[in-house]
């Protein structure tokens, strides 16, 4: 039995991943205006966010959902770490602390790992493939505008464990479609993972006042004034 759930998941936020891109934070970021400080914060929310995400995946890896997305090899929460402190220091975890969106976002994968876990599925899509994805482009622009050498202050982007995205991607669409659900279960996934998309993009656009302090607001505005088509699974990542 084939759920269909990527194709699902693909289709039914295609509309959330436009309203991503087009959010000018990450419009001003593909077109390689980044501002280190801005991107330090983004980091620490997605911090806690993975944090948070990885330990209700770890909780429920013997749901019989989950069980099929569980791969460790995804986490980055590790990765997160490294980062943290090369831009904060060995004291990072003094130094950040999440942004009310971010705390939002907490609070509904709190919710779903207590009520819902299935739910999770949502999530775990919009982040991990948003990071296998577009998330290797904003890595290059990252490294390349901030001069960073290897993977310092980019780890969050280094999948070491997987050396073929591509092939790991499709194994991962393969893995949602085999999963055993009805379609009113697939219908909450893909409601769950807009939700996530839209969650993450509020985090984002928390982030604008501290990009537009560092580029000024006309830059801002010139770099925004344009619209994406929603197309590349950028996500957040």
């Amino acid at each position: 039995m084939s759920s269909n759930l990527a194709q699902k998941l693909r289709c039914g936020t295609q509309q959330a991943h436009a309203a991503i891109e087009n959010v000018g934070f990450m419009k001003c970021f593909v077109k390689g205006v980044v501002d280190r400080d801005c991107f330090a914060k983004f980091l620490g929310n997605l911090y806690y966010i993975y944090t948070a995400l990885e330990a209700a995946l770890e909780r429920h890896k013997d749901n019989s959902l989950i069980n099929g997305v569980y791969f460790k090899e995804l986490n980055r929460k590790a990765h997160l770490e490294k980062d943290l402190e090369f831009y904060y220091g060995q004291d990072w975890r003094k130094k950040i602390t999440p942004s009310k969106a971010a705390q939002t976002h907490i609070s509904r994968i709190h919710e779903l790992s207590a009520k819902e876990p299935a739910l999770l599925i949502g999530h775990a899509y919009t982040r991990y493939m948003g990071d296998l994805s577009g998330g290797q482009m904003l890595q290059k622009v990252a490294q390349s505008v901030l001069k960073l050498s290897g993977y310092e202050g980019t780890s969050f982007y280094n999948f070491d464990q997987i050396p073929d995205k591509k092939a790991f991607k499709d194994k991962y669409r393969q893995t949602l479609d085999e999963l055993p659900i009805d379609d009113a279960t697939a219908d909450k996934i893909v409601a769950e993972a807009n939700n996530a998309f839209h969650l993450n993009m509020q985090m984002v656009q928390e982030l604008e006042q501290t990009l537009i302090q560092a580029i000024g607001q006309t830059m801002f505005n010139t770099l925004s004034n344009t619209n994406n088509t929603g197309s590349t699974e950028l996500s957040t990542a």
